[in-house]
């Protein structure tokens, strides 16, 4: 057990270190999948061909088709911005499709660089905006898969004429994309983890510029000219392993610009739009899945740091505008979790069972792709509306509804003394502390460099509630299980002497003082009263009446400042504690507030940074969507 735990700890590592499209090419390369696996080159032929859009263009696509030639097979395609690699006909990938029961039973994988990425002509777009009621050559990423599936079914050998598509992160924003004016030859889509608009999943978390994802500007910002099977782009070098200290000795944000010249094209759009302005809006997918056709398995992890906005609000919205097949699945997992087959699923400190992926894999995922594209009957026993995992109970469950229908809302309450409770104490007080945005709270007490980590996401926050510019609101001991089954609305009534601040809500479940320790809690931790984070969420005050037009706050006044915190389904046991946490600062997942108001962050000076006293009313709330 304990080779696991070194082998997980290293393996996150080198995950987070890796960035965006590293971390993507980890996700099809598995655990399990580290050795010599020759399946695929001894089960597929692969060809690669360049497929000519309606404006000319032409898009680089590798297709694997099983070498069986006695039956037909339906086409999985994911399309990518992280490469189609390896390149040559002669190279393999070690693993095929969303996971290997898929593989093995056969089906024809086909993965395309998208528009103006790697060996694909073209210029590439971040997120490219749709185009509704296209006319002539007019392209966006809908035409681009349409067109697509239209050469496939008509030049692929020994297809069906039943097309699936299916992708992790960038990769699920595609597929969600190919769900608008969709091919009638698009029966299946699982956009999976998938982005759904950068002004609330990715670079920026309700206004607050993600640090965690800074290096990713540089795979995504720099152009290129030409097709190609190399990189072309660089990303900048630290020069340490501690990424805290590096961006706090690089404020404000234009000390960072020594790394990034002008030439990459989407830092210089993060600049320049620092409001949720036309340019993001025009982005945005979720308000376009209105009317969907194909059937649709949206898949999330309820402890992803990335992306569930995205996920929870696509398969949200398909559900309000379309009536088609639309179910969803939210597991244990951190970002991708579930392309992997390791044996114990562990996130960060916390053991949730054995062999979920895998049972995601057989189960869920390949049930759904084999109804839809062949036909195949699923045993009499449909896959629910939605299939959730319990992260308090550590089990499946499943609804017919999300959030199911037997939920209820129930307030509790910020009160002084570090209470939190069901009722509202009439006697008007205040909860204080000092944010000071020169010493920030840090999101976590690991120290590393890199990409976005996905532990910190269970992370103990005993650290935290220790710091006095962190305020700690908590319920007694439980005398029996609640379930939380939905989103999370913290209604904070604040002040503040300056005329800025973020507010970052945490929901912690306190462990009992007798919880005995598992093989993958790190050494200098322990389960005894650990302090697991549920959910947490950040809003820029200057955003809290519109994401498009912010405001400063007005000093010492009382103010309402309402927080959508994401969903959960978590049990919080008998003998356990709730516990919410509100801070100003959650360095460097997100970067400083200056507590001074300035229209732009980017150009944000020194003297700006500035320590503010916040106060937090008594009659401030948070919001729990209970199970009955």
């Amino acid at each position: 057990m304990q080779n696991h735990k070194i082998f997980f700890i290293l393996l996150t590592f080198l995950i987070g270190f890796n960035c965006k499209e590293e971390e993507h090419q980890a996700l099809e390369t598995a655990p399990d999948q580290k050795v010599e696996n020759t399946f695929a080159k001894d089960n597929y032929t692969k060809n690669e061909v360049m497929i000519s859009m309606r404006d000319g263009i032409k898009l680089h696509t590798t297709i694997y088709t099983p070498k069986d030639t006695t039956k037909t097979y339906p086409i999985l395609m994911m399309r990518t911005p992280y490469s189609c690699r390896p390149y040559g006909e002669d190279e393999f990938k070690a693993k095929l499709g969303p996971n290997k029961n898929l593989m093995e039973e056969g089906n024809i994988m086909v993965y395309q660089d998208v528009r103006g990425r790697w060996n694909s002509e073209g210029v590439y777009d971040n997120m490219r905006a749709y185009i509704p009621n296209k006319t002539g050559t007019q392209y966006d990423e809908a035409s681009d898969t349409y067109d697509t599936i239209e050469w496939l079914v008509n030049n692929v050998d020994y297809n069906n004429g039943n097309v699936g598509t299916y992708g992790i992160s960038y990769p699920g924003f595609y597929a969600t994309y190919s769900l608008l004016d969709s091919h009638p030859a698009l029966k299946a889509v699982s956009p999976q983890a998938c982005i759904g608009d950068f002004f609330f999943d990715d670079f920026i978390h309700n206004g607050a510029y993600l640090l965690s994802y800074w290096r990713a500007t540089g795979l995504f910002g720099y152009m290129k000219d030409q097709p190609t099977t190399e990189s072309w782009y660089t990303l900048p070098d630290l020069k340490t392993e501690d990424q805290h200290q590096f961006f706090l000795d690089h404020m404000p944000l234009s000390k960072l610009d020594e790394y990034y010249d002008s030439t990459n094209v989407f830092m210089e759009q993060l600049k320049t739009h620092v409001t949720y302005d036309e340019f993001w809006q025009s982005r945005g997918i979720i308000q376009h899945l209105k009317d969907i056709k194909p059937a649709t398995m949206v898949v999330g992890g309820l402890f992803d740091a990335e992306d569930l906005y995205g996920p929870f609000n696509t398969y949200k919205s398909i559900e309000a505008n379309s009536d088609n097949y639309n179910t969803v699945v939210f597991g244990p997992w951190s970002h991708g979790d579930w392309a992997r087959n390791s044996e114990r699923q562990v996130v960060g400190n916390i053991h949730f069972g054995d062999s979920i992926s895998d049972y995601f894999q057989k189960n869920m995922e390949t049930k759904f792709f084999n109804h839809f594209l062949k036909g195949e009957a699923d045993g009499g026993t449909r896959l629910a509306e939605a299939q959730m995992f319990n992260t308090g109970t550590k089990e499946w469950q499943s609804f017919e509804t999300w959030p199911p229908e037997n939920t209820t809302k129930q307030d509790y309450f910020m009160q002084p003394y570090e209470r939190l409770t069901k009722q509202a104490n009439r006697m008007l007080a205040t909860s204080d502390f000092i944010s000071d945005p020169m010493k920030p709270v840090p999101y976590t007490e690991d120290i590393g460099v890199g990409f976005t980590p996905r532990k910190f996401m269970t992370d103990d926050q005993r650290f935290a509630s220790r710091r006095p510019d962190v305020l700690t609101f908590e319920t007694e001991i439980l005398d029996g299980d609640i379930t939380l089954a939905g989103d999370i609305s913290a209604k904070l009534k604040v002040s503040t002497t300056g005329t800025a601040a973020d507010w970052i809500v945490k929901v912690i479940d306190v462990f009992p003082a007798d919880t005995e320790n598992t093989d993958d809690v790190q050494d200098h931790l322990k389960l005894s009263n650990y302090h697991m984070m549920v959910r947490s969420e950040v809003l820029r005050g200057r955003f809290r009446n519109s994401m498009s037009e912010p405001e400063p706050l007005v000093p010492n006044e009382k103010t309402s400042v309402n927080l959508k915190l994401q969903d959960v389904f978590h049990t919080f046991k008998k003998g356990h504690k709730i516990q919410v946490q509100v801070q100003s600062t959650f360095f460097p997942y997100i970067d400083a507030n200056p507590q001074t108001y300035v229209d732009n962050i980017f150009e944000a000076k020194e003297s700006d940074f500035q320590k503010q006293t916040h106060k937090v009313f008594n009659d401030s709330s948070i919001e729990f969507t209970v199970l009955k």
